[in-house]
């Protein structure tokens, strides 16, 4: 892989306390090794620590082009614990779950147990649903990486601007989406919060305005994610002022 050309903004601080530290990155090529390379370190140490790896997965194109390469990958695969931090209200076999992505493109090709693969079980509806996945949630340890994308309109995880946020358990459901479909389940704010690590992976010039306002301070719904170890934003396709 080439060295990438990278841009870090280091320890600065934005809306809610949140502390990021930004990564540009030329090409979509360079990012999606960048994230790979950073995905199985962070495997290694959880699982040399805890012996177990808990990983939470994000939707979208940028994403599936990762868990694509991570299907060429070696890795510990027994020890990995495999999470969503949303899904869209659709059947089980529809091309926009979230959890149907990811096993088509990554976990259905590797040697992760089915048993700790879990899907969140979005087509109960999104109470039901929720309220399955904060059982799943329950006792489980922190979260050793969370990967997030970025919407157009600042939207994280099914985390809305203008909706109030629920924490009131570890899934909650989310009601009247302004993208389609209306009804999902996401992972609260404090329960993402509750992690080692949060990798960010926002990708294309449809997230300038986004970004924009993330950097000038805005408290756009990806600032919710504010974990004491702060965040890492990997980026390709959009400018980052230094």
């Amino acid at each position: 892989m080439q060295k990438s050309q990278t841009t870090q903004v280091k320890s600065l601080t934005l809306a809610n306390h949140q502390t990021s530290r930004w990564h540009s990155f030329s090409s979509q090529d360079e990012i999606n090794q960048a994230a790979v390379k950073r995905i199985l370190e962070a495997a290694d140490e959880a699982i040399a620590q805890y012996g177990s790896f808990l990983i939470v997965l994000a939707g979208g194109s940028t994403p599936k082009s990762v868990y694509q390469l991570l299907a060429k990958e070696q890795a510990d695969w027994a020890k990995w614990h495999v999470y969503h931090n949303d899904d869209r209200c659709l059947p089980v076999d529809h091309a926009e779950r979230n959890s149907k992505m990811a096993r088509d493109a990554w976990l259905n090709h590797v040697a992760i147990p089915q048993a700790q693969i879990h899907d969140i079980p979005a087509e109960l509806g999104n109470v039901e649903g929720a309220k399955a996945y904060a059982e799943t949630l329950a006792g489980v340890r922190s979260f050793d990486l969370v990967i997030l994308g970025l919407g157009e309109d600042g939207h994280t995880a099914s985390l809305f601007p203008g909706q109030a946020v629920d924490n009131s358990a570890d899934a909650v459901p989310v009601f009247n989406s302004p993208k389609p479909p209306a009804d999902r389940v996401t992972i609260s704010q404090n329960r993402l919060n509750n992690t080692h690590e949060v990798l960010f992976l926002v990708t294309g010039a449809g997230k300038q305005e986004a970004v924009d306002n993330w950097l000038n301070g805005v408290a756009i719904p990806a600032t919710l994610i504010a974990p004491a170890q702060g965040v890492d934003v990997y980026c390709f396709g959009v400018k980052v002022a230094a």
